[in-house]
């Protein structure tokens, strides 16, 4: 069972929506800002709502994907509550927040300069473009017509396609979905187990050869997954934006916003794709979860 969809919601971590707030520079007469307040900032900057928001409807959708191709019979009165529930924004949010706030615990400057560049023009137009691919992509012809335009764009030579591997390359985009498109497979299997939905017991070794086996797909999948999504959220933007962009996203503090996101949504999805697999296991068998 394959799970690269889930992984590639960790994508949004290199994608951060954007709105203005003030930054967080401190003065002798103002007292340091908690972890909890920066990642609130961070939040309310980021429009994190308006993202798991848009992970909630990618998530129904994928039950529903898992669903028909796992057990066309119908996967028990309980498995689209059960999915509701796994990817339930409160829960969701709770574990990513606190990691986020762990994160910046000890790294104010960072933060403030993070929201600072986003509360920018140019921010707050990239965030609005992000959301709405990321929105727009809950429609396969949509996506389709990325994939296809993307091809375009590369054989044409366009030189928003040299930007975007530089995007890519900036955030190590590819690698660390592949990685966690893998870490997600394996959890998956992991919850099947715990549950029974092998029929009979399955080594954790038989479950990780499996997972190393489908590397290549998952990275050709991942690939163009990234061109075409990049793709049509950066369409609009001029090279001369797009350059601001992706050279933010090479500065210290672009690299460190992408590395603690990272971390927060491979912690949330990692945890989101075991227990999946486990209400899988469950259905598999023909029972209400």
């Amino acid at each position: 069972m394959q799970l690269a969809h889930l992984a590639l919601a960790t994508l949004l971590a290199l994608l951060p929506p954007t709105f203005a707030v003030p930054a967080l520079a401190q003065t002798a007469e103002q007292p340091a800002a908690s972890p909890e307040a920066v990642a609130a900032d961070l939040a309310r900057a980021m429009r994190f709502d308006d993202l798991f928001a848009v992970l909630r409807e990618e998530g129904l959708a994928y039950g529903t994907t898992l669903e028909a191709e796992m057990f066309p019979a119908g996967g028990g009165a309980g498995w689209a509550a059960s999915v509701s529930r796994i990817y339930d924004v409160a829960t969701l949010r709770a574990r990513f927040d606190a990691s986020i706030a762990a994160q910046f615990a000890d790294r104010p400057d960072a933060a403030a300069e993070i929201l600072a560049f986003f509360a920018s023009d140019l921010g707050q137009r990239v965030v609005g473009l992000e959301i709405d691919a990321r929105r727009a992509f809950l429609d396969t012809a949509a996506e389709e017509a990325a994939r296809v335009a993307a091809e375009r764009r590369a054989a044409s030579r366009d030189p928003k396609d040299a930007l975007i591997q530089r995007f890519i390359a900036a955030g190590d985009l590819l690698e660390m979905n592949v990685a966690g498109a893998l870490t997600g497979n394996l959890a998956f299997q992991q919850g099947m187990a715990e549950t029974g939905g092998f029929g009979a017991p399955r080594p954790e070794a038989d479950m990780i050869a499996d997972i190393w086996a489908d590397e290549e797909r998952v990275r050709d999948t991942t690939a163009t997954w990234l061109q075409a999504y990049l793709g049509l959220a950066y369409d609009p933007l001029t090279e001369a934006e797009l350059e601001s962009y992706v050279a933010f996203m090479e500065s210290p503090a672009g690299q460190q916003l992408n590395a603690a996101l990272f971390v927060a949504f491979d912690s949330v999805f990692r945890d989101v794709s075991r227990q999946l697999g486990a209400a899988a296991g469950v259905a598999v068998q023909g029972s209400d979860i």
